[in-house]
């Protein structure tokens, strides 16, 4: 195992427009070297109970995660709505293996059921733990969890730029 953290922040909404304006905080954080390496997502919960990822985080070109890692958790966290992340193709499958080995099932169980219909999560995955420095920027999560992955940090890496480098030839 890596000595490189990976932490996964919720942040769910009853509003979708919160969740989106908590993204540029994000955004922000990052520019200003709060948060380093991260990936990020806006996913909606709709009525019928599928998931739509509304917003992809892709903060700079060279060495970040480009989206990729973030819808690989929500195709574990809501699995039906991997159906709906078509433009990914095959490309998050081995990051879902690798972050679904890093959760409990307890832990999958507890995240998926965050979300109910109507409502929205930010989704942020990151080198450094997150909850804190975003409760300092303002985030206006109703409901929030962090929670570090037990995957390998540099593995992941790997993995990240191979299935990048994949989803570039597509």
């Amino acid at each position: 195992m890596s000595d490189q953290s990976v932490f996964l922040y919720i942040g769910v909404y009853s509003n979708p427009v919160f969740a989106r304006e908590d993204l540029e905080i994000v955004r922000d954080l990052h520019a200003a070297k709060i948060i380093g390496t991260y990936d990020a997502a806006v996913a909606t919960k709709e009525a019928d109970g599928s998931v739509s990822v509304s917003k992809w985080e892709k903060p700079t070109q060279r060495g970040a995660w480009t989206g990729i890692a973030a819808g690989a958790v929500v195709g574990i966290l809501f699995p039906p709505s991997i159906l709906g992340m078509a433009a990914l193709g095959g490309v998050a499958g081995g990051l879902i293996g690798h972050f679904h080995g890093g959760m409990s099932r307890s832990d999958v169980k507890e995240l998926g059921e965050l979300l109910d219909a109507g409502e929205a999560a930010l989704i942020v995955i990151g080198r450094d733990k997150l909850d804190e420095q975003l409760q300092k920027a303002g985030v206006r999560a109703e409901k929030q969890v962090e929670k570090e992955l037990k995957v390998d940090g540099k593995e992941l890496d790997k993995q990240l730029a191979a299935s990048e480098k994949e989803a570039a030839k597509d």
